[in-house]
Formats: C-alpha cells, structure tokens, sequence
C-alpha cells in the first residue's frame, strides 16, 4: 500500500495545544469495526463499553524530561540533545540539533557545570552517540535540567509537567507519553476495577520508532525502530485467564497493543518478558491478542493511523477522521480518544 492512501485533511486549529482541565472531561468517539458506524461521546463513558471480566492493558512508563539545551564548548553556540535510549550507564543515544555542526569530538556544556556531553560518533539517520560525565545522579540532573520533549505541532510551554504524564506512570524510559491513557483519573480507574474489570500494566518505552515518518512510498518497505518492553509474568497470566474465560483484551494506546502483539503466540496466549520490538502492524496484519482498541486521534500518513487502519480497517478509519474533523474534535496528544470496538 502507499503511504498517500492514509492521509487526510486536518485544520490546524484542531491540534490540541494543552491539556483540559480535567483528564476525563475528553470526547470519545466510538468506531464499530463490524459496521463502521460511528457515536459521540464522553471519555467517562468508556465504562459503559466494558464488562465484567474484561482487562484494560496500560503501559505504564514514565516520559523523562528528554530535551537538554547547552551550548558547544568551543563557539558557545546554542546547542540541543534529545536522549532516546540508553546504551550504557553515562553512554545514551541521541538526536541532536544543530546536526551538521554537532559531529564526533565536539563537547557540549550545560548551565549547571555540573555535566558535560561528548559525540562519540554518528549513527545513522543523524542520530548521535553521546557520552555524559558528571557526578552525582543523572537522573537527578536531567529532571533539574531536562524539558519535557513536547512533539513539534504543540507550540504552547507545559505549564505542569505531571499532565504530560499518565497518572499511573512508572518506569522511566520514554520521550513521549502513551498518549491514550493520559485520559483517565485515579477515580475512573478504580471504578473500573470495581466492575470486576481488571487493569493490567506493561512497559513500552516510547522513543524515535514510533514517530518516525515513513519516507517510502511503499509502507511495506518502512523500518521501525526497536523499543524496549517488558510484560511481567503475572500480567501475562491474568489476560491469559481473561482468554480462557471469554473475557475481552483492550489495548490502552498503540504502545500497548504493539507489545501485546509481539508477545503473543499464535493463539493470543501471551507469556512474561522483557525484550525489543520494531513491530510495524499496518493493513493485512492479523490481530492476536487485541480484541478492542483505545487510541488518540494520530498525524496523516503516520505508523500510529497505519495500525489504527489495520485494527478498525482503512475506510472506516478514514471516514471515522473525517467524521472527527467535522464535529471538531480535538487531535494529538493532548486531544480527545477514539474506542475501536
């Protein structure tokens, strides 16, 4: 297929630039695979599509403030590294800008004094290996110096780094949230695990695979990128028992359905793991181990739209966003969810 057929039209002004107030005060569009038709609601009405015995699968990371602006040692020219993985404990992976002007040997200086960063090499795709040195704990100094790597169609400043968290965020890694579950609340998640709806949590650390464009004409020929995941035995197990009993999976975001479909074998069994996957699921992809979907409205011709395309089907997805542009829906990160069903 080409990469042309999933695109579609897009106002600006319907790409979110913050969060609401409220985290489950979002639209829900909800999409019929069987028919494709098509209702509005409210994000709090998910409940109402869920039953007892179901599971909802989160991924549970945690964005890391990513984006670190320091100048070149020798020159003083403004100079920025976006850390996308880390390879060894002071040794991470980067994109850095100015590209051309950032190349092996060169150092860059941050404020503080307190850390440096060396190129080690170039990678490719413009990727940088850098080596930081600096004493005390890294972490630490990323979240006194980082900023929260906001993509580049949200122009206005974070004013509460928490909101660009999932409320159940927990293993730091990624350099962009699992944009579906910034939705939920504690409240709305307990009352779901009330209905006797269990909530099961694995990590997939979102980084460059998931928002690289597909340059190729033919999305056959695109690459992902690995990403780290790991599925904790008991989690496995509980969807597992969940199958077994007629239960539905709901993937919460493509993150999660991406790691659910790389661990699970042909039957949809899944087992406990830790690894990388650069799964790229787009149409013709048969489903394993996701029965309903829970996704954010994704960019034109992107990987996300691709997989949303290959779960709900390409015309319906297509007509579902164009039905989404016409009621005005929010888009992106900070907008408003679909449920594929």
């Amino acid at each position: 297929m080409l990469v042309d057929e999933f695109d579609y039209r897009l106002p600006p002004e319907l790409i979110a630039q913050e969060p609401l107030d409220e985290r489950d005060r979002s639209r829900l569009m909800v999409l019929k695979r069987s028919d494709g038709s098509i209702e509005h609601r409210r994000f709090t009405d998910l409940l109402s599509y869920l039953r007892e015995g179901d599971v909802l699968v989160l991924n549970n990371t945690r964005v890391i403030p990513a984006r670190l602006m320091g100048r070149k040692k020798n020159g003083g020219a403004l100079a920025e590294i976006l850390l996308l993985h880390r390879r060894s404990e002071k040794i991470w992976e980067t994109l850095v800008r100015p590209g051309k002007r950032l190349q092996p040997g060169q150092v860059i200086v941050f404020d503080d004094g307190e850390i440096t960063a060396e190129i080690i090499s170039v990678l490719p795709e413009g990727r940088r290996l850098v080596e930081f040195h600096y004493t005390g704990n890294f972490a630490e100094i990323i979240e006194r110096l980082g900023e929260m790597p906001l993509p580049p169609y949200i122009k206005t400043k974070l004013k509460n780094r928490q909101r660009y968290q999932t409320v159940y965020a927990e293993n730091e890694g990624s350099v962009a949230a699992p944009t579906a579950g910034l939705h939920f609340t504690p409240f709305l998640l307990d009352e779901i695990r009330r209905r006797n709806i269990a909530t099961v949590y694995l990590t997939l650390h979102v980084g460059l695979g998931t928002f690289r464009p597909v340059k190729e004409k033919n999305i056959e020929d695109h690459q992902m990128h690995s990403e780290y995941y790991h599925m904790p035995d008991k989690a496995a197990q509980t969807i597992n028992n969940c199958r077994e009993k007629g239960g539905r999976i709901i993937a919460v975001g493509t993150t999660s359905c991406r790691t659910l479909e790389t661990l699970a074998d042909d039957r949809g069994r899944l087992r406990g793991g830790s690894g990388w996957t650069d799964l790229f699921i787009c149409p013709g992809y048969r489903f394993k181990a996701t029965d309903m979907l829970l996704t954010n409205f994704h960019l034109p011709k992107s990987t996300l739209l691709m997989l949303v395309s290959a779960f709900a089907g390409r015309e319906k997805t297509l007509h579902a966003y164009r039905q989404a542009v016409e009621k005005r829906y929010r888009f992106f990160s900070f907008g408003d969810a679909m449920l594929i069903v």
